[in-house]
């Protein structure tokens, strides 16, 4: 077998440990932010309204805290990349995947662990951060998910390249 196609169990085994890292920081973040959802009751910065956060952010306001923490994950989940100076587009997009499903996971698990909210709250009504809500939960959630199975389906099929 060619060491450049990947193993599915062995993206199984990232994606899992990518889901034990959002269970960690999202239990981190609860403490961090409370039951104050994206970042309302911390010391940053905010820019609520701008075009971009329409086309890029889901209309979502930009704080300090979250332009430093996103930054910080993306370098993360690239870091594999830096540390063995490979960069290839397998790579990068596994990475992106993982980028992806964390963050989705990490903001359902924020709302379920949170014992400020729960399940019953999990609502659009309520948190209004997430603008654009489907099939009972964020736009987001959705979009990301899509996106990585579509990378991770190009990741496996076919042979190495």
């Amino acid at each position: 077998m060619n060491a450049e196609r990947s193993s599915p169990w062995r993206t199984l085994g990232y994606l899992a440990w990518v889901l034990v890292m959002a269970f960690f920081f999202a239990n981190a973040e609860i403490q961090i932010e409370g039951g104050a959802g994206w970042a309302t009751s911390l010391p940053t910065w905010r820019i609520e309204h701008h075009w971009l956060l329409d086309l890029f952010w889901g209309g979502r306001a930009m704080t300090g805290y979250h332009a430093w923490v996103f930054s910080f994950m993306l370098l993360v989940f690239f870091s594999p990349l830096a540390f063995h100076g490979r960069w290839r587009w397998r790579d990068a997009g596994l990475a992106l995947a993982g980028l992806a499903v964390f963050w989705i996971t990490e903001d359902f698990l924020w709302f379920m662990l949170n014992p400020a909210w729960g399940w019953s709250r999990f609502d659009p009504a309520l948190a209004t951060w997430h603008k654009h809500w489907l099939f009972g939960a964020p736009v987001d959630y959705w979009v990301g998910l899509a996106g990585s199975a579509l990378i991770l389906f190009f990741r496996h099929r076919g042979p190495p390249r």
